[in-house]
């Protein structure tokens, strides 16, 4: 689930919370004290959420660094959130609901005892297990009587935690036989997040990571939704830092930091066919292209270790695999990304 990059507010520091948009200002509903910040008179009514880790306020550009057992307990949670892809993906076909399609993670969760990491978060809070977001829609759609046609792309964005450590992924799906145009989309957006991965390994700064990102995007033709960034995750879904999917210029609230042993982050581009700007419909949630030309959305929970980087919602090894049930055992029937 992205993280709200906060521009301008009346205090130093960003909040748990959800933020309505209005014409003129943004309210912030946090968990342990109201702000308010304001944007640009005349922007557009949007709703985007905003998130803070335990050491927002006192630490704000606190990131804290998991030792290798930790990040072994994070992959736990990794590996269901996985298994949930897996079997959302088998159902994956016209003529289902999104609601039905969001049962999938409930049954697998439960199946793991694994607590939902979205179902309750926010103020309204979130209905369901999984942010299901269809063609225009960016991120944050809500399950429903919503169904999936022959011809749509369907983002996937879940995260649960397990023993008190988290993982969050998300993948964009073609559904049947999509349009050519929307096709490349998704291919690009999966690559970058690859690019962005592969890059780890190669420098020391994110800022440098962030420009690769840019590049590859734009000179395809597409644009990068800047409201909305990754974030890093540990013991709560988001925590420091923000994970902007480009460059910032002239933006002192989003720092750059080190790519380091310990790190963990969710990295995840969204990319718009056409505009990067983007509105909220009237559930509050449901975060759309301006244009109504479709998104795309692929996210995965990287561990930085000093082997290099590390997908903890990756495809399991042989060692995991063999815990795992025998439908789960055909590599060739996984989706990847």
């Amino acid at each position: 689930m992205p993280d709200l990059q906060v521009f301008t507010m009346t205090q130093d520091f960003r909040a748990t919370g959800y933020f309505r948009i209005s014409p003129d200002s943004v309210m912030i509903r946090t968990v342990e004290r109201p702000s308010a910040v304001h944007l640009h008179s005349g922007a557009s009514r949007r709703f985007f959420s905003a998130t803070v880790s335990k050491f927002m306020e006192t630490k704000p550009n606190h990131i804290e660094l998991r030792s290798p057992r930790e990040i072994r307990k994070m992959r736990r949670a990794g590996l269901v959130v996985w298994e949930a892809h897996q079997a959302a993906a088998q159902m994956l076909k016209p003529g289902v609901t999104t609601a039905e399609i969001n049962e999938v993670f409930v049954s697998t969760f439960a199946k793991h005892q694994a607590t939902s990491l979205f179902r309750g978060y926010g103020d309204p809070p979130f209905p369901a297990e999984t942010c299901i977001s269809v063609n225009e829609q960016v991120v944050h759609g809500v399950p429903g009587s919503q169904v999936i046609q022959e011809g749509d792309i369907v983002s996937l964005d879940t995260g649960c935690s397990v023993q008190g450590w988290c993982g969050d992924a998300a993948v964009t799906h073609a559904i049947g036989d999509i349009d050519p145009e929307s096709r490349e989309l998704l291919t690009a957006t999966n690559d970058v997040l690859n690019l962005a991965i592969e890059w780890m390994d190669r420098v020391t700064t994110w800022y440098e990571i962030a420009e690769v990102m840019q590049e590859f995007i734009l000179d395809k033709g597409y644009s990068i939704v800047r409201e909305l960034t990754g974030h890093g995750i540990g013991r709560v879904l988001h925590e420091p830092p923000s994970v902007p999917n480009y460059l910032p210029e002239n933006d002192n609230s989003l720092a750059n930091f080190d790519i380091r042993p310990g790190l963990v982050i969710a990295v995840e581009p969204m990319v718009n066919l056409g505009t990067q700007e983007i509105e909220c419909l009237d559930d509050e949630w449901t975060v759309v292209t301006a244009d109504r030309k479709n998104s795309a959305h692929f996210e995965h929970t990287i561990a930085i270790t000093r082997e290099g980087p590390i997908r903890l919602t990756g495809p399991p090894d042989e060692e995991e695999l063999a815990q795992m049930e025998p439908w789960l055992h055909d590599s060739s029937k996984w989706i990847r990304w």
